[in-house]
């Protein structure tokens, strides 16, 4: 079978960059289809936990053509952000595909033409290439104009490799894994990791009756206050992106010495390298949503960073041995695009992809990235700003005449067809 209706541009993920890339082509004539390997929309943010809620503000978090409602307040909640991801796809008529899940992607042959045995047809456009070939679950082979990858910055837990981990008699889990303190009553606890899912497990583990909550602090991190006489932090994110680095460090460590109080006392001093410095190398600060009061309160106590496991005991970096009931690692994510993508050699030494928004790497054009940085300035901002540069970049590139564009039309078939049940 094949189809009148050229190639879709497939989106892969059904986060918010990539529900923000499909709205904001089909507003450009573009048919995007969004391809996600869970049964919803906002996949990750349906495993965050309860207590977590944006970091960035409510006006400065929509994506594009939906405002996030006013209902929600200044700090969107995580049920209310998978509210408003579900209302967004609802709202712009999205052609999404669930349970699905892309495992490889290729170019496709340059003899490819109207049929790939997937059901998606129609020839390439004038410049536009071959397109592109994924590999997707039940074996499905599904040929694209072009693909926009939106898998998420937050894909694969990352648990370290500590000396004796595997023979830990404590319970041992990645921050991935944790909702709420409830399982966690009564218990000695050590988060490891002082960024802001660390910082902010720990208060939530020491208001929720833990019986000792103790935060492993391998670099101190910069804490900032979420907002200051109504201003958020976010606003001057994007007011001092764009200025020298050095400039924005000195700035940094003045309006901590007002705003922070110094915890050195309580085991967590102030950073040694600038705040801008740090986030040029991926740290952002942290936010303050309960931390500062909880050190000054002794509810959560820094401690060294951990080096290893031997037996009940964790080891630290400054030799002490402490005897956690729990462990709970806030150690971060990788991308996880290796098997992907890994082999178009369109990733740095740290598994990130070496372009993002409007831009395709030139071994690979018409693959995009959107959702893979973690910027100063609010993700959610950046990837809304990234999915209308994309759809213009995209929709340039594909030769869209603005007739199209207007007419905007909803082109039904995805390409997707149901996998013959084995006999």
């Amino acid at each position: 079978m094949s189809s009148t209706q050229p190639r879709p541009v497939y989106v892969i993920g059904a986060g918010p960059g990539g529900l923000a890339v499909a709205a904001a082509l089909r507003a450009r004539g573009v048919r995007a289809v969004v391809v996600e390997k869970s049964d919803g929309v906002g996949a990750s943010w349906r495993g965050h936990y309860a207590r977590l809620h944006l970091h960035t503000t409510r006006r400065l978090s929509a994506l594009p053509g939906l405002a996030i409602p006013r209902r929600f307040g200044r700090w969107v909640s995580r049920d209310d952000v998978v509210r408003y991801l579900e209302k967004y796809a609802e709202f712009h008529e999205l052609e999404l595909v669930t349970g699905v899940e892309v495992t490889r992607i290729e170019r496709a042959p340059a003899a490819a033409g109207a049929g790939d045995g997937a059901g998606a047809g129609g020839g390439a456009a004038a410049g536009e290439g071959p397109g592109w070939l994924l590999h997707a679950s039940g074996g499905r082979v599904l040929a694209g104009r072009a693909v926009v990858v939106a898998t998420g910055f937050n894909h694969t837990p990352r648990l370290p490799d500590w000396p004796g981990r595997d023979t830990y008699t404590g319970a041992l889990a990645h921050a991935s894994a944790y909702r709420d303190p409830k399982p966690y009553e009564g218990r000695d606890v050590l988060v490891v990791g002082a960024g802001n899912t660390g910082a902010e497990i720990a208060v939530d583990l020491a208001e929720g009756g833990a019986a000792r909550v103790r935060l492993a602090v391998r670099t101190a991190p910069h804490i900032v206050r979420r907002s200051t006489a109504g201003w958020p932090a976010q606003r001057t994110g994007i007011l001092v992106r764009r200025l020298p680095v050095r400039l924005v460090d000195r700035l940094g460590a003045l309006t901590a010495k007002v705003s922070v109080p110094d915890l050195t006392a309580y085991g967590l001093p102030r950073p040694e390298s600038g705040l801008y410095s740090r986030v040029r190398q991926g740290a952002i600060p942290v936010q303050d949503v309960g931390l500062i009061a909880a050190v000054r309160a002794g509810t959560v106590e820094p401690v060294a960073a951990v080096e290893a496991f031997d037996g009940a005991e964790v080891v630290l970096a400054d030799g002490s041995r402490i005897t956690p009931d729990a462990v709970v690692a806030a150690t971060g994510y990788r991308r996880g695009l290796e098997g992907l993508i890994g082999h178009l050699d369109v990733l740095d030494e740290r598994g990130r992809p070496l372009a993002h928004g409007r831009r395709t790497p030139a071994q690979a054009p018409g693959l995009y990235f959107t959702g893979f940085t973690n910027p100063i300035s609010g993700m959610f901002r950046e990837m809304a700003l990234d999915a209308e540069k994309i759809a213009k970049a995209l929709a340039r590139r594909l030769g869209v005449r603005a007739e199209a564009r207007r007419a905007a039309a909803h082109l039904p078939d995805t390409g997707l067809r149901p996998v013959d049940p084995p006999a």
